[in-house]
């Protein structure tokens, strides 16, 4: 019987599953891979060790798929997107691996900023520099760290990485390699977008472009050894872990928006032209002459997370002792808060906002009468707003008929309905546990023609999952109290900067 292996690399996990090629889930196993932070504001990960533990991951996900491995036919790897993964001329690693999460190249993108730069990066790229962007953390090279940046023999992303080590074999995809370089009308890469960030030296270093379902390559020998994969099963390009996502629960259709609710707020919208915004990402999708259209901001699902491991300690280590669902312990408080008036909003920007770095969270309109349902009702809709105020800027420019959901979060019905009634559009849900590794499943199965594309694959998904339809009356409830969140917000902007100061006082 024919299957596939998945892997995804997130920001402290990487995974392998093992599915069939009808998208049943054989198998996962995942490994959880260490971040230094060495200075404030950076965010790293060792190469070697993430290539070890994925290694291990997928070792252990072919012996408890219970299918021999000559049964995987082919291999495609997703992981976090933007940030940076360096290899000198040697085809080493010359520096550890650079998240997402990390910020030190803040000051260049506010230069950056004031220089004009944006918008025409803008008009260049389809989208503007942010602080993980391949671009910005190559400009703090360049800046902070000259002997090392001439020493760049090859720029990779997270995934790109994983593929070298699996075939030998450096590249990309063409979702990776709009993070910053590419001409978004042309899909390649754009020596006018390395003048405008002054990284013409790097040209040569970027890695060639083929597509998301296109083999690249096979597993060599060591590799083989490493993650007990059959030597020479053939190795698909991948794509980035957002793109991957949107793939895996059948949201790369027209007028569909897909929604990633994790560490990030992820909206996105795939279309036949590109169409440039200052509020989304207009970056290459898996086709060519087919865009994704992202708007996003690291406020989500990471929220509910804090929440849990900051004011429910006490009800986690008494579910973890038992046994039990510390998301089942809670879901009777948050049903019973749904199901009474509250006042209490919560502004979800713990870790980021799409106003900048300056914006915090808070929570308002919270009496000596409200509990911890209220509270966490209230981040579970704040969650739901920030995603609400992303989905609204994509619906100006893009036709939407309906909502595809993922995330851990996803799999509550309550929280899953109250995207469909605050966003008025139907929501679906498909029956995919790893909709990232999926994704890149799907690559894999079309590279070796299993698939006529990874997008036909995906639609046998849609036959299992579950619909949420919008209820009106909640809808409108949703409307005032949205009006509601997003004034204060609003009001709260010019204050953000003097609080954070205070931060810094003694």
């Amino acid at each position: 019987m024919p299957s596939l292996l998945g892997i995804d690399n997130g920001l402290t996990i990487t995974k392998a599953v093992v599915f069939d090629v009808d998208g049943g889930q054989l198998s996962v196993a995942r490994r959880r891979v260490p971040q230094s932070m060495p200075a404030p504001r950076f965010v790293e990960r060792d190469m070697a060790g993430l290539w070890r533990a994925t290694a291990e991951a997928i070792r252990e996900a072919i012996a408890l798929s219970g299918r021999p491995t000559q049964d995987i036919k082919a291999v495609a790897a997703t992981a976090h997107g933007d940030g940076v993964y360096l290899l000198d001329a040697e085809r080493r690693p010359l520096a550890p691996g650079i998240l997402s999460l990390d910020s030190r190249a803040g000051t260049v993108v506010e230069r950056w900023e004031k220089e004009g730069l944006f918008g025409k990066a803008l008009a260049e790229t389809g989208q503007m520099p942010h602080v993980s962007a391949p671009s910005a953390l190559l400009g703090w090279f360049r800046e902070n760290q000259p002997e090392l940046y001439g020493k760049i023999g090859h720029v990779l992303a997270c995934k790109d990485w994983l593929r070298f080590c699996l075939t030998g074999t450096l590249g990309t995809d063409r979702t990776e390699a709009s993070t910053s370089f590419t001409n978004v009308h042309s899909q390649d890469y754009s020596p006018e977008a390395l003048r405008l960030y002054g990284l013409e030296a790097i040209r040569g270093a970027l890695p060639q472009i083929s597509h998301s379902a296109e083999i690249v390559g096979e597993v060599t020998a060591e590799a083989a050894e490493l993650t007990g994969l059959a030597r020479g099963t053939p190795v698909a390009s991948g794509l980035h872990d957002v793109t991957a996502s949107a793939l895996g629960i059948g949201g790369h259709e027209d007028d569909v928006v897909s929604i990633v609710a994790g560490t990030y707020s992820i909206n996105e919208v795939v279309s036949a032209a590109p169409k440039l915004d200052a509020r989304w990402f207009c970056r290459s999708a898996i086709a060519p002459g087919r865009w994704n259209n992202m708007s996003i901001s690291p406020a989500s699902a990471a929220n509910y997370d804090w929440f849990l491991d900051t004011l429910c300690r006490g009800d986690q280590a008494e579910a973890a002792s038992t046994g039990a669902s510390i998301h089942a312990r809670l879901g009777t408080e948050i049903d019973a808060a749904l199901k009474r008036p509250s006042t209490v909003l919560f502004h979800p920007y713990l870790f980021g906002s799409p106003f900048g770095n300056l914006a915090s969270a808070s929570f308002v309109g919270l009496h000596g009468w409200h509990d911890r349902g209220d509270m966490l009702k209230a981040v579970l809709e704040g969650i739901v707003f920030n995603h609400r105020y992303h989905v609204e800027a994509l619906r100006q420019g893009f036709a939407c008929r309906e909502v595809r959901l993922t995330g851990g979060v996803s799999r509550n019905a309550a929280f899953a309905q109250m995207f469909a009634d605050a966003l008025n559009l139907p929501v679906t849900v498909a029956d995919v546990d790893e909709a990232a590794a999926f994704g890149a499943a799907l690559c894999a199965g079309a590279a070796v023609g299993l698939f006529s594309s990874p997008q036909e694959g995906a639609r046998a998904m849609v036959a299992r999952a579950h619909i949420f339809e919008p209820d009106q009356a909640r809808s409108r409830l949703y409307d005032e109290r949205y009006a509601v969140y997003a004034g204060i917000a609003e009001a709260l902007k010019p204050h953000w900067a003097r609080l954070e100061s205070l931060g810094y006082q003694a």
